[in-house]
């Protein structure tokens, strides 16, 4: 048992849905501790039917600290890391920043579990769009070979952080009352629309968050020779991201195969009946820890391609519920040795 851990970013989204899931799960620790911008410094929050006061995110901070898990922007984990380690804290990190670090593993339980124990001092949890299509990949690749992915993401505004769900509201009200509204976290506006950008510009016009998708995949699978093709789009959508996913793989797997697949496979629900309106939506799969397929189909544009459709909740199993699985993953190791 790790008997002093920490949530770093407890404030944020995505820390709230950590501290919840901690105490659901009963995680086990002694003591437990909440840090924050010196902005959130000296500020109360709940856990378990007792109140914090939340600390300031500083190097001595993390003095007596077995276990963080962190949920901050890049900049904050490209500094925050390194003192946690130099303290002897194991971290779980929720950014972006340590992803490709070769000596970071980047890890999805229920894909790549042995990952985790080669961590030394960071393990890192995927970009959320990554996550749940990797989910899905991860048993047609065992059963025939992933070669080729074409995904294209709609993703919801919860992506971009409570700002981002809040000019969904904010700019749809606008549309509606046909006033102006500016647009503050998007580059556009976000109210009946899809922008297709999500990230910077990265490389041969591809965006930061398409590249993400391309080389996570690939590290989480090992696999260099597993090809992605994705396009990434912001939608009027609260919450859950959607994805559309085409995959060659070298031996056919058919439509029947790869139900049984996804039925068997831990984290993964199937919800597939098209003659009776029966598929996964964001409406439908908000607040849930799993990773939902419909629309499964060959394609019909290649022998060997397989269509379907992926919903999950980003700030879920996305983000939260992973790095609470991959610390829990840590825990049961400690405990078998």
């Amino acid at each position: 048992m790790f008997e002093t851990i920490a949530i770093v970013g407890a404030t944020g989204a995505v820390g709230g849905i950590i501290r919840k899931l901690l105490a659901e799960r009963k995680f086990p620790h002694k003591q437990i501790r909440f840090l924050a911008s010196k902005r959130s410094a000296g500020t109360t929050i709940e856990f378990a039917g007792k109140t914090y006061t939340v600390e300031e995110m500083t190097p001595e901070a993390f003095r007596g600290i077995d276990l963080a898990i962190g949920s901050t922007p890049d900049p904050v984990a490209k500094e925050f890391v390194p003192w946690a380690k130099e303290a002897g804290c194991v971290v779980v990190d929720e950014s972006g920043f340590w992803r490709m670090d070769p000596t970071v593993p980047l890890v999805i339980p229920e894909v790549n579990p042995e990952a985790a124990f080669t961590h030394q001092g960071v393990i890192a949890s995927p970009n959320c769009s990554t996550t749940q299509m990797v989910q899905s990949l991860k048993p047609l690749h065992d059963a025939g070979r992933v070669r080729r992915v074409i995904v294209s993401t709609y993703q919801a505004t919860s992506g971009a952080g409570v700002e981002g769900q809040r000019e969904l509201i904010e700019a749809s009200r606008a549309a509606l009352d046909d006033q102006a509204h500016q647009a503050k976290t998007f580059a556009h506006s976000i109210a009946f629309n899809l922008i297709p950008q999500i990230g910077s510009h990265k490389q041969d016009g591809y965006t930061s968050e398409e590249i993400k998708m391309v080389l996570e995949t690939r590290k989480i699978l090992g696999d260099e020779s597993i090809q992605v093709c994705p396009t990434c789009v912001r939608v009027p959508v609260s919450n859950c991201h959607s994805e559309s996913i085409l995959v060659e793989t070298e031996r056919k797997i058919t439509a029947e195969e790869a139900r049984e697949l996804f039925a068997a496979t831990p984290g993964l629900k199937v919800v597939d009946d098209l003659a009776n309106g029966q598929y996964p939506m964001p409406n439908n799969c908000d607040g849930d820890d799993t990773t939902f397929i419909g629309r499964i189909r060959e394609d019909l544009s290649c022998e060997n391609g397989l269509a379907f459709w992926c919903v999950s909740d980003n700030l879920r199993k996305g983000a939260a519920t992973n790095a609470v699985q991959i610390a829990e993953l840590l825990t049961r190791n400690a405990a078998a040795v």
